[in-house]
């Protein structure tokens, strides 16, 4: 079967619906999720959207705070551009249909979070991805020229590899011409030709066995540039949140907001002692990098698994109004968070490098853009300042949708595409195979990849990693395709990349920090 379209967008969160709304008026969309166009990370950010919006507030402010956040990784061009038009996108959300809240004078009632000066995060109590999420679908459900599949997992972008031609090392010789996308129920491998791709996957959580990611955040979009030849960068740089809630078993981790810090939350040790101004003079509002390695120091000290939220001395009917999912939640395990401190532990959350790209979102390779969480923009640098993942997808979703729209009419099709070949047997592998692979990997990443890091540690997990690779190509050479192997495979390219990519910086840097090059410490006293 082939499809034929103007843009393809691999990923139904807040980049893909966003970029797909604003080209459908120039041509054919199609959008692709691997599951249903609801799941993804978009719809489980909590926290809010990050934007000047008033007085003491400045551009200048935000900037600032972003720089050093990023701890000298950042491109300062990049962080500026993006400040500056977050609050004309942030108006179009609104006109959109997303309601952020207010105060009983009218105003937006603004949070502040970790490594934020200011208040400037705008939110929808504690659920503001979902609320966007659902405007955004709405939108696209009406919408003539955008049609969406579910289901449908795209396999590998189609590139001049496919066409039978040598395609050299460098990435300058790569072009894409759409995807080969496998429709999870039929089990059939389609072509989807189209003249411009847009990868907005997401990021690469479930590399980890603890993650606020939904299961779905397995590096796809990472795996289909770099097989096609595509630039990856700074994947060394991943994210631990420093507070989701610690409830063994529970998948994905449900994340406890840093707006809770920022609403005066503080977080406290086994003995009941406010620790964070041990290690930074912001405390819980420090940068997540240095919180989520005081939080893992604090644990190995007293051998306990978790440390405390606590939240008890804060006005209990403001809490609960401003935060009633994690309320209910919490209550559904026993713990009124307005009488009892919240058990939280770090997991993995958010990639800060990715497919690299330039400030219109488009990659190395041409006709490739990637926008979202899954492209390395410049923006975050070496660690991601709070809520500003959300600001980054809306930006870089209108100026790739801008860029895409100049350059589509002398764009063709590419009718030479021959068909999937795939010379699996016409049988699945006993599912034991790859879910034992899967869960060894995530102990890899966990134990070795994980918040403290050394030369040791990498050289093992790489070595580990390896014998799950060969076993992982045999399976896939061997078996017919499936979700869970293909997203097995994906990971383990990504797991990959971190790995090899940590292992070339030496130094601690931002959310990078090894015991063996311990002379870079970010304000803290690790």
């Amino acid at each position: 079967m082939k499809t034929k379209v103007d843009f393809l967008v691999i990923g139904s969160g807040l980049a893909g619906l966003s970029f797909a709304l604003k080209v459908a008026d120039k041509g054919k969309v199609l959008v692709i999720s691997k599951t249903t166009l609801e799941e993804n990370n978009t719809k489980y950010a909590q926290g809010g959207i990050a934007s000047v919006t008033y007085s003491p507030d400045s551009i200048e402010k935000h900037v600032k705070d972003t720089l050093i956040c990023g701890d000298g990784f950042c491109n300062p061009e990049v962080v500026k551009m993006v400040v500056l038009e977050a609050p004309d996108r942030i108006d179009e959300l609104i006109d959109m249909g997303v309601e952020f809240d207010k105060n009983i004078s009218g105003k937006y009632d603004l949070a502040r979070e970790g490594g934020h000066t200011e208040y400037r995060i705008l939110h929808h109590k504690d659920s503001t991805g979902l609320k966007i999420q659902n405007a955004l679908l709405k939108k696209v459900s009406t919408h003539p020229n955008i049609e969406t599949r579910e289901h449908s997992f795209a396999i590998d972008l189609i590139t001049q590899h496919h066409l039978g031609k040598l395609v050299k090392r460098s990435h300058t010789d790569t072009e894409c011409y759409g995807a080969y996308v496998l429709d999870l129920p039929s089990g059939k491998v389609n072509k989807v030709l189209a003249k411009i791709t847009v990868i907005a996957t997401g990021g690469i959580g479930s590399l980890y066995m603890t993650t606020t990611n939904p299961g779905v955040a397995t590096g796809d979009g990472i795996a289909l540039s770099y097989r096609a030849k595509g630039i990856i960068e700074n994947m060394e740089f991943v994210q631990f949140h420093p507070t989701s809630l610690y409830n063994p078993g529970e998948n994905p981790s449900f994340l406890i907001t840093e707006a809770i810090r920022g609403f005066g939350g503080i977080l406290k040790n086994s003995r009941d002692e406010s620790f964070m101004e041990k290690y930074d003079k912001r405390g819980s509002l420090a940068p997540r990098d240095i919180v989520a390695r005081a939080i893992d120091n604090e644990m190995k000290i007293s051998g306990e698994d978790f440390v405390w939220l606590d939240c008890t001395h804060l006005d209990p009917v403001a809490l609960v109004d401003h935060f009633p999912n994690i309320t209910q939640k919490c209550l559904s395990l026993g713990i009124d968070i307005r009488k009892d401190p919240i058990p939280v532990v770090p997991a993995a959350h958010y990639q800060c490098g990715g497919i690299k790209v330039n400030m219109n979102g488009l990659s190395s390779i041409t006709n490739l853009y990637a926008i979202g969480e899954v492209a390395s923009t410049g923006l975050h640098g070496a660690n991601r300042l709070a809520s500003n993942s959300l600001m980054e997808a809306v930006v870089y979703a209108h100026r790739a949708a801008k860029d895409s729209i100049k350059r589509i009419d002398n764009i063709g099709i590419n009718e030479n595409i021959p068909e999937w070949d795939y010379s699996g047997t016409s049988h699945p592998e006993e599912m034991i195979l790859i879910t034992q692979n899967y869960r060894e990997m995530q102990q890899i990443m966990s134990i070795y990849v994980g918040i403290f890091r050394s030369n040791l540690r990498l050289e093992r997990a790489l070595r580990r990693l390896e014998i799950i690779y060969n076993e992982t190509e045999s399976l896939y050479k061997r078996s017919t395709l499936s979700q869970k192997l293909c997203e097995l495979r994906n990971m383990i390219n990504a797991g990959y990349l971190v790995i090899r990519m940590a292992q070339t910086l030496h130094e601690s840097r931002g959310l990078h920090y090894t015991i063996s090059y311990p002379n870079k410490k970010r304000s803290s006293e690790f």
